[in-house]
């Protein structure tokens, strides 16, 4: 490796808003996150499902009649 063209490498922790800290080994200091894995809904196995704007219900009545169509063939 070249001399002194390569930033400075050491330990530093990952905080993450749920008051989670990790210590892990990077370029850059006290690293702020918003989720991580100790609190993020695929990890934790709590997914919320959150309905914007009624997306939900416009699927579902978007495909009402294909959905009909398909309980009258069986």
């Amino acid at each position: 490796m070249k001399e002194n063209i390569h930033p400075e490498y050491g330990e530093t922790s990952i905080t993450c808003a749920c008051g989670n800290q990790i210590e892990v080994g990077s370029t850059r200091s006290d690293i702020r996150i918003e989720i991580c894995s100790q609190c993020h809904p695929f990890f934790t196995g709590k997914q919320k499902l959150v309905d914007t704007a009624g997306r939900i219900e416009r699927f579902r009545k978007k495909y009402a009649k294909f959905q009909q169509q398909q309980q009258e063939n069986r």
